[in-house]
């Protein structure tokens, strides 16, 4: 799995957008041992191959503007990302992505 971005400029944590609430610590971290579906979509990748890459925020605002007050999300430290993510499919990571149908997003553009 590759990142969008270098580690030196990761943040800490990354926000993920889940399928379904799940339970969480009060820092919005997932309880130990818990599994959660993230949202995974299909992205062409360089070969022009489709492939799934999971969504993640920098912050929950940057979340909540792009997916709405109502998606469930959990924070995951950066570092774990990978670990967390293994066996989902997810063959990459979008960190920040302006979704089409988003209010910040400008579905004429592109």
């Amino acid at each position: 799995m590759t990142s969008t971005e270098t580690a030196q400029d990761a943040p800490e944590a990354l926000v993920l957008p889940t399928m379904t609430e799940m339970p969480q610590s009060p820092d919005g971290s997932p309880l130990s041992g818990a599994t959660t579906d993230v949202i995974l979509v299909p992205m062409a990748g360089e070969n022009g191959e489709e492939r799934l890459v999971a969504l993640a925020f920098t912050s929950i605002p940057l979340l909540v503007e792009a997916m709405g007050e109502e998606q469930p999300w959990v924070i995951i430290l950066t570092a774990e990302v990978r670990d967390a993510l293994n066996g989902s499919g997810a063959a990459a990571v979008l960190i920040d992505p302006q979704l089409a149908d988003s209010p910040g997003g400008d579905p004429t553009s592109g």
